[in-house]
């Protein structure tokens, strides 16, 4: 492990068109799990001629596993099937009206 680094336990990269999703399972220097998921996209600079790749990436802590699978779940549910599921919030911590977790969140955009 060089610098920063976290130790990487297990990979997974799915290629979608122009864009590359890597799946990376690391842990910590205390020893517990969490996932890395990157989104690489290369990209054409025009101005200069050359390829570079733009990459977003978000850190899923073990302690939200559930959570996020929950959420993640829900709305691969309502992609596969067209319909919107029933489901409760999922443990927001300072709302539990939707529209006002949606305002929180464009904020960040």
């Amino acid at each position: 492990m060089e610098g920063n680094e976290k130790e990487r336990v297990f990979s997974v990269p799915v290629k979608a068109g122009k864009r590359t999703y890597f799946f990376d399972v690391r842990k910590t220097k205390k020893g517990e799990l969490y996932l890395n998921i990157t989104e690489s996209k290369k990209i054409f600079n025009d101005n200069n001629g050359t390829f570079y790749f733009d990459k977003h990436t978000i850190f899923l802590f073990e302690e939200d596993f559930e959570k996020f699978m929950k959420g993640f779940n829900a709305v691969m549910q309502c992609v596969e099937t067209g319909v919107i599921p029933e489901i409760e919030p999922i443990d927001h911590p300072k709302t539990n009206d939707i529209s006002e977790f949606e305002k929180e969140f464009d904020s960040y955009e």
